[in-house]
């Protein structure tokens, strides 16, 4: 399976999800909510929101880069609702230790990016509540899935009804383990040879800051 670009991902990912919800009475009977995960999940999450006439937010998360080598990601934070959850990723900490102060610093650097984002994509807008909600948390795809989980872990605090991972394409491995972690994940297409998440769309261009900020206008009003 392979989309066209992330909405047209995010309209056959919102069929899916509210078919989840049409299946699964427990889960529809709460007020559903989705969050997008910055930026390329949140165009796919759109299309969600739409589909369910749900309020639409924006969970941004941040990797916190190993010092020296920053593309690796040695954990990740994400926010919801103004707390901010940590996931250390112990695998690569096994194999590059990093002392607790080099890594405080890497986190209150990211912290404070995280909250601009937040502003920057929110502006004004309170951030969305996921207290006894059905939430889905939307990316455009999962690869190694250490984002996603630091979004998990944030959106648990919030206390919800359930939570439920939507992404259109994903690892094997990382969806198996990640189904051990919420209540459910819906996700379209795993494919053997997983390589990156873009090699399931046609069109996989970076978004821009002012598409997420249309997208959640749009949705959210």
């Amino acid at each position: 399976m392979r989309f066209a670009d992330r909405a047209d991902a995010g309209r056959r990912l919102a069929t899916a999800v509210a078919g989840l919800l049409a299946d699964r009475p427990e889960l529809a009977r709460r007020p559903p909510v989705v969050l997008g995960l910055p930026r390329g999940g949140v165009p796919v999450a759109a299309e969600v929101a739409r589909e369910l006439g749900a309020p639409l937010d924006v969970l941004v998360v941040r990797k916190l880069g190993l010092p020296g080598q920053p593309e690796l990601a040695m954990g990740a934070i994400a926010g919801v609702a103004g707390d901010i959850e940590a996931v250390r990723n112990d695998a690569v900490l096994a194999l590059s230790p990093v002392d607790e102060e080099s890594f405080q610093d890497v986190y209150a650097d990211e912290v404070a990016e995280l909250r601009r984002r937040e502003s920057a994509y929110r502006g004004d807008r309170p951030a969305a509540t996921v207290e006894g909600c059905t939430t889905v948390v939307v990316d455009d795809g999962l690869a190694t899935g250490s984002t996603m989980r630091a979004a998990v872990t944030a959106v648990r605090h919030g206390r919800p009804a359930a939570v439920v991972v939507a992404v259109p394409v994903g690892s094997r491995d990382t969806c198996a383990r990640l189904a051990g972690e919420v209540d459910e994940v819906v996700c379209l297409t795993k494919p053997r040879a997983f390589t990156a998440v873009g090699q399931a769309y046609l069109d996989f261009s970076p978004t821009s800051d002012d598409e997420v900020r249309r997208a959640l206008a749009e949705v959210s009003g």
